[in-house]
């Protein structure tokens, strides 16, 4: 059930990105990958579905690592003039 919450505050991410801004959006997919991260490092094996991959701590790792790096590159990214 927490992995369709995941999927579905992504995809609500997606539409922001395609349909207004699109550093709110990265914002709101990044915020998915942290809450997935947070889940994945709570719950049990049997219990994460699949969130699950690997192992815990590589998981939680990458998760992170990809959210702060999106996080990261929506705010730092200069605005490009429109051509």
């Amino acid at each position: 059930m927490l992995y369709l919450v995941v999927l579905v505050v992504t995809l609500a991410g997606l539409v922001v990105v395609a349909t207004a801004d699109w550093r709110t959006g990265v914002r709101i997919v990044s915020g998915a990958l942290v809450g997935a991260a947070l889940v994945r490092a709570a719950l049990p094996e049997r219990d994460a579905g699949m969130l699950v991959v690997r192992h815990r701590a590589l998981d939680v790792v990458l998760l992170a690592a990809i959210a702060v790096a999106l996080f990261f590159l929506a705010g730092s990214i200069p605005d490009q003039p429109l051509g």
